[in-house]
């Protein structure tokens, strides 16, 4: 049910960035109020319905010019507890200039399976939706990239599997500018949106923002419904934050 609540949300977004009516939308995926489906889309995507008609407008008017920052830069501040990833990974040095590629490499051909079916398969997490995050291993650039799913215990998790437990923290949560990605197979715009959130965030974003990054925590991206081949593609960047002294 709830990956079911998680689709129809899913599916209503596109909907919304159609310029439909909300209390349209929200009927046709099942929503007996308008304040129900807000308060569902909100608590799911951190930005009201409307919010999202608004931005969305804005970004089709300029998609084609549009600069990291000034669309879905404005990012919701939560406070998560702690849970539990489990995954496979890939050591890398992420001072090298192919570590992205790697990373892609591995993800999409693990020993001729489809790795990410293959995880899920065998975890079969209670919601739907991929945590990527680095783990450091040295002061030099080793780490160890993981991408995995939530899950409640590691009791599933194989020999070949690697697992993190991710401690509770306060996050800025930045959702990426939307891209088209309905005939993009590679999704290379998407990932260059990815790199130029990531590159916004640390470059201007915490300069005026009022925080600083917690360098105890680890931040990490999260990617669900929305970033598969949609014409408003996105994911979501957590950073862990904390006021300044």
């Amino acid at each position: 049910m709830e990956y079911i609540r998680g689709r129809k949300l899913s599916l209503a977004a596109t909907e919304l960035f159609e310029g439909r009516r909300i209390i349209d939308i929200a009927l046709e995926y099942g929503f007996e109020t308008h304040s129900g489906f807000a308060r569902a889309f909100r608590k799911a995507f951190g930005y009201s319905p409307k919010q999202y008609m608004i931005r969305m407008a804005g970004y089709a008017d300029t998609k084609a010019t549009c600069k990291i920052g000034r669309y879905m830069m404005n990012p919701v501040i939560v406070k998560k507890p702690s849970f539990k990833v489990a995954g496979y990974g890939i050591n890398i040095n992420i001072t090298g200039v192919t570590y992205t590629k790697d990373i892609a490499s591995f993800w999409c051909n693990y020993n001729g399976e489809n790795l990410e079916s293959k995880m899920y398969n065998i975890l079969n997490p209670s919601k739907h939706g991929e945590v990527g995050l680095c783990v450091p291993l040295s002061e030099d650039g080793k780490a160890i990239y993981l991408l995995g799913v939530i899950v409640d215990d590691f009791s599933k998790v194989e020999e070949d599997m690697l697992t993190v437990e991710i401690p509770e923290a306060e996050y800025a949560v930045f959702t990426t500018i939307p891209v088209d990605t309905t005939h993009d197979k590679e999704q290379k715009d998407f990932a260059k949106i990815i790199a130029g959130t990531w590159k916004y965030i640390f470059e201007d974003w915490f300069k005026d923002s009022g925080y600083v990054y917690d360098e105890n925590k680890l931040d990490f991206e999260f990617y669900d419904e929305r970033c598969h081949y949609r014409q408003d593609t996105v994911m979501d960047i957590y950073v862990p934050v904390r006021n300044m002294e």
